[in-house]
């Protein structure tokens, strides 16, 4: 059985919340009104959405729309890895 997804959308500005809920946004991927991110289904995730549940719409992705997710999300974890091996390289040759 494949990973569940969420499709998290903002609709609401952040502006004028408190800097935990703009934290959250962002912990979330979000940028802007109307951008949307696709993230796993686990208890964290939905905890973070529960906080920010009058900024932010999420729909649990089905079918063919799982699939395109599901590969969203693996390109993203292969993007983070090449960062992060950039990274610590770099941060190798400065000591």
């Amino acid at each position: 059985m494949a990973e569940k997804l969420l499709k998290v959308t903002q609709v609401r500005s952040e502006l004028g919340h408190v800097a935990r809920n703009r934290g959250t946004i962002r912990a979330l991927g979000l940028d802007r009104i109307g951008h949307s991110n696709i993230l796993p289904d686990n208890d964290a995730v939905r905890g973070a959405i529960r906080q920010v549940r009058f900024l932010v719409e999420a729909v649990e992705l089905t079918g063919a729309e799982a699939e395109a997710g599901a590969k969203v999300v693996a390109a993203k974890k292969v993007k983070h890895a090449k960062h992060a091996k950039k990274a610590k390289a770099k941060a190798k040759v400065k000591k």
